[in-house]
């Protein structure tokens, strides 16, 4: 029994072994078919949510809709890119990347663009960059692959626990100041819940949860409008139509919602109500178009993508993969996450953060770096699937 025998052109390796066939692919279809209907959903959503804005700011209402599908095309040129990239790559460059981000925040301080109070976009010409989408992949990689050389000290010594956190100090200072504080929490929790699964000691993983509350507490407290942000989703009503005005406009078009929903372009609050209707707040539209049913099949997609993150991370860890397992896990969790802030806030079971729904919610660099970690992702489980069809064909030999 040959190896060329066993690979098929088509991504099927075909073997006999005792008398069974086997046929496995090369890649997780499931996967793939739920990041193209994630977007294809988001794609939709933008289209919808977008057209009053964008007949106000440009007078074409398919503004949006159009800049959408430019940056759906780019994400999809980059993927292919990123497919062919081995995992060996990123894991032996990933101080570049790291470095790269951290001067791109450090640039943003001086050189973005405004927009709402907050400095977080680099404009160069064609797209606008958000250097602080970027700086969650660079650090899931990084620390990533500081799991796997220092994967006894992370055990043993407190300080294994210590200089990752030093590392995302850096970076959450740059954001803070942009300020950006939805994104500084996501890389805190999957920063930590990385060095959880990595069998971090129980006492500096609970002394560095309890220093994280109250970091963030304390940049809560000390400024104003995070503290009415905090306040207002407990009683929106209060002040409908100061702080808690997102928050009763994201409401209304839930309960406008029911259970079928309102149909495709039929919302109401979109009609620049809503403020941000194609962005932070598309989940809100999309509840008051589609209703619950439209709500639960796009929440079980998403749920899907996060556990098949988990399960290609699992298989990865377990074929001593270690890097890609530890960084598939780290998508899931920063996957999960966002969109767990993003829905919550909509919903109002959460404070109002400025974070995309991600592969759904209008933005180029959301879009581009959510399709590069699910590229990764793919990547992973293909190079994790080779290995034990090779690990087959030679022990069937």
């Amino acid at each position: 029994m040959t190896l060329p025998g066993m690979l098929r052109l088509k991504g099927w390796i075909t073997g006999e072994r005792d008398g069974l066939m086997l046929g496995t692919t090369l890649y997780d279809r499931t996967l793939v078919w739920l990041a193209f209907g994630l977007a294809t959903v988001g794609f939709i959503m933008v289209t919808s949510a977008s057209m009053p804005v964008g007949q106000r700011l440009t007078d074409d209402p398919f503004y949006f809709a159009k800049r959408d599908a430019l940056y759906i095309v780019l994400a999809f040129i980059l993927a292919i890119i990123v497919l062919r990239i081995p995992m060996l790559v990123w894991e032996k460059y990933n101080y570049i990347m790291l470095i790269g981000s951290l001067a791109m925040l450090a640039v943003v301080l001086v050189a973005g663009n405004s927009v709402n109070g907050a400095s977080r976009w680099i404009d160069i010409g064609i797209v606008k960059i958000q250097p602080a989408e970027l700086s969650k992949l660079s650090l899931f990689c990084f620390v990533s692959s500081y799991l796997v050389r220092k994967s006894e000290e992370v055990r043993t010594r407190f300080l294994g626990f210590i200089k990752p956190m030093g590392i995302l100090i850096v970076m959450a200072f740059l954001l803070l100041l942009q300020p950006d504080l939805g994104t500084v929490v996501v890389l805190v929790v999957t920063t930590l819940a990385l060095l959880f699964l990595a069998g971090a000691r129980l006492a500096p993983f609970i002394i560095g949860i309890a220093i994280c509350v109250a970091g963030v507490v304390g940049l809560i407290y000390f400024e104003p409008y995070r503290v009415r942000r905090v306040t207002s989703f407990l009683n929106p009503w209060e002040d409908p139509f100061g702080s808690g005005y997102q928050l009763t406009q994201s409401l209304m078009a839930f309960g406008r919602g029911e259970v079928f929903g309102q149909g495709l372009g039929n919302s109401v609050q979109k009609l620049e109500y809503l403020p941000e209707a194609h962005t932070d707040f598309i989940f809100s539209v999309l509840a008051e178009e589609l209703g619950y049913i439209g709500v639960v099949l796009v929440l079980l997609m998403v749920f899907l993508v996060a556990f098949r993150a988990m399960m290609i991370g699992r298989r990865a860890l377990q074929a001593n993969q270690k890097f890609s397992g530890y960084l598939a896990c780290a998508i899931g969790i920063w996957f999960t996450f966002q969109a767990l802030v993003n829905v919550g806030a909509a919903a109002g079971m959460l404070p109002t953060k400025g974070l995309t729904l991600p592969l759904i919610s209008y933005g180029g660099s959301s879009l581009l770096i959510m399709t590069i970690a699910i590229a990764i992702l793919l990547r992973i489980d293909f190079e994790t699937r080779l290995e034990r069809a090779q690990a087959f064909v030679r022990s069937a030999k």
